[in-house]
């Protein structure tokens, strides 16, 4: 829908904040509860230095603004401020929800100058290894309102920052659940993008959808890969299904790894996928390797909500998102958890999943979509965000 800003003033209007619109959990989270908002009632604006999702923003019928919010330099945060006040006055923002560090700094002076409402949500797991990052990293957890998005994070940020108990709100991140089903996409879509893979038929795929970076995991997947050919099973193709974002010295070891080992008919990277729910339609399996802690793990439960086996790192939030022995029976059972950076271990695990009979399969994908659909879908994130926005706008409410 059209946006007028003369309407600015008969409705709440919520302003968010984020580096860009490029790709990520983050990223599509931020349209999410932009088209809450406006379902709600309000104005949704975000401010950010665009990307391929500000197309997305629009069509959820709220207003995007380009600002140089990737920045870390100091003037440019600096001048940041000045430039979100000026959005804040010319819209009538009336509470700002800052999502990523750097910017949040800009944003949270922006807001205490212009006297409304500063939320933050705490979306990563960030390093903090000395007195200067714990510092700057403090921002997140100086909102009014600071949403975690698992209870593991949650923790983190108690443990980190005593000074925000009592502000802290756990909601999950949320998936539209049932765009991810198997029989919401079409054979047209599957067909379509299991040519631009060159993917052969009657071969099982194995998705590892993240973006390319080394603390994803994705030479653990292809050491996995490995270890499964040397051991006989080479049907298997793995599919590295994410953006470099300009890793090119990543990508080119990536390369080089698939080569050493002979994997060129087991492993594909792909880039990035912009038909998530195609892309799981194809697959057999999916894999989360992450090598270092997930704030959440949205990957995990978009395989869940799409009937597709998981295997992931058990570190960070994955206990909320997969369950599996110990901390439930075998009966109760999601997925599969592996230690982080063992391919030997994800290569097991791969076995055991592709083994399983139909019955057993049938059951495990149950379980799981019944589990994601209770806690992670889309409406229930968002509907909580908009709680908390009502509840500092009160008693206005968008």
């Amino acid at each position: 829908m059209p946006f007028d800003p003369d309407r600015a003033t008969s409705r709440p209007v919520i302003l968010q904040v984020i580096p860009d619109l490029e790709t990520g959990g983050a990223e599509r989270t931020t349209i999410d509860v932009a088209e809450a908002i406006v379902a709600a009632g309000g104005t949704a604006l975000v401010a950010s230095a665009g990307g391929r999702l500000v197309r997305d923003l629009d069509n959820a019928g709220a207003r995007h603004h380009l600002l140089p919010l990737n920045s870390k330099n100091p003037w440019v945060l600096w001048r940041n401020i000045a430039r979100l006040r000026q959005l804040i006055r010319r819209y009538g923002v009336e509470l700002v929800h800052a999502r990523s560090r750097a910017p949040a700094w800009s944003t949270l002076v922006a807001a205490r100058r212009e006297k409304i409402p500063f939320v933050t949500t705490y979306h990563g797991i960030y390093n903090q290894n000395g007195p200067l990052k714990a510092a700057y990293n403090s921002v997140m957890a100086r909102g009014d309102r600071v949403i975690a998005n698992s209870a593991y994070t949650a923790r983190l940020i108690t443990d980190r920052h005593p000074f925000a108990r009592g502000k802290i709100v756990t909601i999950h991140r949320g998936s539209d659940l049932q765009a991810l089903a198997p029989d919401a996409v079409s054979d047209a879509r599957k067909s379509a993008l299991r040519d631009t893979w060159r993917l052969p038929p009657g071969r099982p795929v194995l998705l590892n959808l993240a973006r390319l970076t080394h603390w994803k995991g994705q030479p653990v997947v292809i050491d996995a890969i490995a270890r499964l050919k040397k051991a006989g099973h080479t049907a298997p193709i793995a599919v590295l299904a994410g953006s470099a974002q300009g890793r090119d010295a990543y990508l080119a070891d990536l390369e080089r790894r698939i080569a050493e080992n002979g994997l060129q008919d087991q492993v594909r990277i792909v880039g990035h996928c912009d038909d998530v729910p195609a892309a799981l339609a194809l697959a057999n399996l999916a894999i989360v390797a992450s090598v270092e802690p997930e704030a959440f793990g949205r990957a995990a439960v978009e395989a869940q909500a799409a009937d597709v086996p998981v295997i992931v790192s058990d570190l960070g939030a994955v206990p909320e998102t997969v369950l599996a022995p110990p901390e439930v029976l075998e009966a109760d059972r999601t997925g599969w958890r592996v230690p982080p950076g063992d391919p030997e271990a994800l290569a097991a695990a791969i076995g055991d999943a592709l083994t399983l009979d139909d019955a057993a399969r049938g059951a495990l994908v149950e379980r799981a979509r019944a589990h994601v659909t209770a806690k992670f879908s889309v409406e229930t994130m968002t509907g909580a965000t908009v709680d908390v926005y009502r509840a500092l706008l009160n008693p206005r409410s968008p």
